[in-house]
């Protein structure tokens, strides 16, 4: 199977470490990944800013960089859903609608690609941490995540997965919520934090780096001793050992 690759925004210019991650995790399950040099943004912050002509645009370039291909993966539940379900307000009854429809059959967040697609479960990991789940709104509410996360999770070799209260509560991020209204976002990360703290986990981990991103901020400004990771970064994590 040939699956190519979509890297997101937040993890091609923060987290490129997820990225090599996700590849890893793809080769190790059998697959031959490709990566189109030539991807964008998908338009998701455009989109969401309500510059609906930038998002066009940029949606147009993303249906055709990815145009011929069978399977489409990324670690972003977010992205993902953004052309799943927004992509037909945009491009329905359009030049790219018969594109726009075969892309939105064949694009994945990684963890429902490993489950449901590939039928993994055990990646093979190890990770000698105590974790607690974030379930991103866009997981949760845009793209339909359910118990795939948790089924990787509780494969990995020393890994204890516990679940906080409010697990599928906003973090505060939300895009351009958190610059906005900072001062709500804010608290939303910390209520978020807090319920993390009382699980006595180590890590927080999710789908969206955005999401981690926006809580690592709350946790290192205040020196919490918690850290966040995504979920890729966990399922290639101790394959030396």
């Amino acid at each position: 199977m040939v699956v190519d690759i979509f890297i997101p925004c937040f993890i091609d210019q923060f987290y490129p470490e997820t990225g090599f991650s996700m590849v890893k995790v793809l080769e190790k399950a059998g697959v031959t990944v490709r990566y189109n040099k030539n991807q964008t943004c998908c338009g998701q912050i455009a989109f969401n800013s309500g510059f609906w002509d930038h998002a066009k645009a940029m949606g147009e370039k993303f249906i055709r960089d990815f145009k011929d291909c069978s399977h489409v993966v990324a670690p972003s539940a977010s992205c993902v859903g953004m052309v799943r379900n927004y992509y037909d307000e945009m491009f329905y009854n359009s030049a790219l609608h018969n594109e726009y429809r075969t892309l939105k059959k064949n694009i994945y967040e990684i963890t429902d690609f490993l489950v449901n697609i590939l039928n993994v479960k055990d990646t093979g990991a190890t990770f000698n941490h105590v974790v607690t789940w974030h379930s991103s709104c866009a997981s949760l509410r845009e793209y339909g995540l359910k118990d795939e996360p948790g089924i990787l999770l509780r494969h990995v070799r020393g890994l204890k997965l516990v679940e906080m209260e409010d697990k599928e509560t906003c973090c505060g991020f939300g895009g351009m919520f958190s610059v906005k209204n900072e001062p709500v976002s804010t608290a939303m990360a910390a209520h978020k934090v807090e319920m993390a703290l009382k699980t006595g986990a180590e890590y927080i981990v999710s789908t969206d780096s955005s999401c981690l991103m926006h809580m690592q901020g709350y946790i290192s400004k205040h020196n919490i001793p918690l850290k966040t990771i995504h979920i890729v970064d966990i399922l290639a994590s101790g394959w030396e050992l």
